[in-house]
């Protein structure tokens, strides 16, 4: 199989899929509970959204050793999954209300983090398979363990560069949160409670 066929396949269409599957699914939803008449259940479904939002960043306290359980690879699969159908929510709660810019614009900050998070994983995955891969080339050629450092030095340098795709995905999900809880305080003081 061709290197560019390869890349599409196994980094190209898993993130689209994973973006397009979210967007695809959130209007589906929505349109279900136009459909039904059941728009006060998106309504409330951005509670439980951002509750699954909150649940999955206990993996980035895992990772910064802000607590002391769970198996961080494990972790991982859970933050990718709870943000994931946790955003699905979020959402469909936001289909339903076209008028809350404040909302909108935590809407897209979530789109923006949920598109860097993915960016992050599959840019990751790739570089640490590229790596592994042209370790095993080498060594199937014989080279030494210090032969293989040193050729792989460049290699190891652009890994450590690419791991640091946090950087850029911590402020995102800042701006997320500050927005999103900036939409919930306004909605806690304006709303009619009846």
């Amino acid at each position: 199989m061709p290197v560019s066929a390869r890349l599409l396949s196994r980094e190209v269409l898993p993130f689209l899929g994973s973006f397009a599957a979210l967007a695809l699914l959130a209007l589906a939803l929505d349109g279900l509970l136009h459909r039904l008449d059941l728009l006060w259940v998106g309504r409330w479904l951005g509670i439980p959204g951002t509750l699954l939002i909150i649940g999955s960043t206990a993996y980035s306290l895992r990772k910064r050793k802000l607590i002391p359980f769970g198996q961080p690879a494990r972790m991982l699969r859970w933050h990718e999954g709870l943000a994931w159908i946790g955003s699905l929510l979020v959402l469909v709660h936001a289909g339903v209300h076209f008028n809350a810019i404040l909302g909108w614009l935590a809407i897209w900050a979530m789109l923006i983090n949920v598109g860097s998070g993915l960016t992050g994983k599959f840019l990751l995955s790739r570089s640490r398979r590229r790596m592994e891969d042209a370790r095993q080339r080498m060594r199937e050629q014989g080279l030494s363990d210090d032969e293989l450092e040193e050729r792989l030095y460049w290699d190891s340098l652009t890994f450590d560069l690419v791991k640091q795709w946090r950087v850029v995905h911590f402020p995102i999900t800042l701006a997320f949160a500050v927005l999103a809880t900036a939409h919930i305080v306004a909605i806690c003081l304006f709303w009619g409670w009846r």
